[in-house]
């Protein structure tokens, strides 16, 4: 029988899993993983942690319709390892079960967990002719 945890509790967890690795070199092998739903609570998990320990301002995952995928970090023009085609689309929908947001252009708080802390993203997911994107927002951090 599997196990139906929440993916946000599953989210948290591996971001408390994996706060002491190297978030960019985790992140540039996620496309290998064969359980697809896993890595991509995982890469979203990755994603959160670089952008707090990069004081990244916003990380940007697009999926075009026919597959591509691209990953975007703003705090210096920089893109990131991609998840690959499987993960990313599970990146989004995964994104999308945690805040809930079903329209085609949605946006959000989503409070995430880092160690001790916590820490409030915005989520903007977007749907058009092209394909999906999530866009998790980082506040200022002190």
């Amino acid at each position: 029988m599997k196990e139906k945890r929440s993916q946000h509790l599953k989210v948290q967890e591996l971001i408390d899993c994996f706060a002491a690795t190297d978030p960019l070199r985790e992140m540039s092998v996620i496309a290998k993983e064969k359980d697809l739903d896993e890595a991509a609570l995982k890469w979203l998990a990755l994603a959160v942690l670089h952008g707090v320990n990069f004081n990244a301002k916003k990380i940007t995952l697009s999926v075009a319709k026919g597959g591509d995928v691209t990953v975007t970090a703003k705090y210096r023009k920089a893109e990131l390892p991609s998840p690959g085609a499987g993960v990313g689309a599970r990146v989004v929908d995964a994104v999308r079960h945690i805040t809930h947001f079903e329209g085609e252009k949605e946006k959000g708080p989503l409070a995430i967990g880092v160690r001790n802390d916590s820490l409030e993203l915005t989520v903007n997911v977007d749907r058009d002719a092209r394909g999906d994107s999530i866009v998790l927002k980082f506040p200022k951090l002190k």
